[in-house]
């Protein structure tokens, strides 16, 4: 049976860091927290506090509700300017600029919600990042856009199979990850080949 209840928008952030935390956390429901996400949330809890204000001729809307039927995302945007009443996403995140795209991948997400509410192209948006304190400008380009689509069917996919993949240990990116004492990624992923033992007891 399919899962029909909405994806949040934070979950593609999750899978592209992690398939496995990102099903730890939306699959099985679990959740601790660490030095990192305590840093993130208080970032968000700042820049959550819903309103609007206006500044020349730009209009800010804070913590806006979002919602994409096509893909069956849900979530809320920390900030949106509208520019001559074109939507600019802004979305607050702890640390620096990632090599990866999962940020970016997050960001665009918002941007396909937009667009379907506003029936109107969202071009591009911006990452703020709390170490820099600066923003860095994010264009919506095809291949980026192909990317959050595709990120979007897999977690769908993850979701309704009901399966959280296995652990992939990684010393850099798994030392990060809140989840590690819940995950147990260096001995789950290094767990005794049974059905190999096996096969070999019965050739001896």
């Amino acid at each position: 049976m399919e899962n029909d209840d909405p994806i949040p928008l934070s979950a593609l952030q999750h899978w592209l860091f992690c398939p496995r935390q990102c099903a730890l956390i939306h699959l099985e429901r679990q959740w601790a927290e660490n030095a990192a996400t305590a840093d993130g949330r208080i970032l968000h809890e700042r820049a959550d506090q819903p309103g609007r204000t206006r500044r020349g001729e730009v209009r800010t809307l804070r913590a806006l509700p979002l919602r994409c039927h096509r893909l069956n995302l849900v979530g809320v945007a920390d900030v949106v300017e509208l520019r001559g009443g074109i939507p600019f996403p802004v979305e607050y995140k702890r640390g620096r600029p990632k090599s990866h795209r999962a940020d970016e991948v997050q960001l665009c997400a918002q941007a396909l919600c937009l667009e379907e509410m506003f029936d109107q192209p969202v071009s591009q948006g911006a990452l703020f990042y709390g170490e820099t304190r600066r923003r860095t400008e994010i264009v919506f380009d095809a291949d980026l856009r192909a990317l959050t689509v595709q990120v979007a069917a897999e977690i769908a996919a993850m979701l309704n199979s009901g399966t959280t993949p296995p652990p992939a240990f990684e010393a850099r990116k798994c030392g990060q990850c809140s989840l590690i004492d819940l995950c147990q990624p260096r001995p789950l992923a290094h767990h005794p080949d049974v059905a190999g033992w096996l096969r070999r007891q019965l050739r001896d």
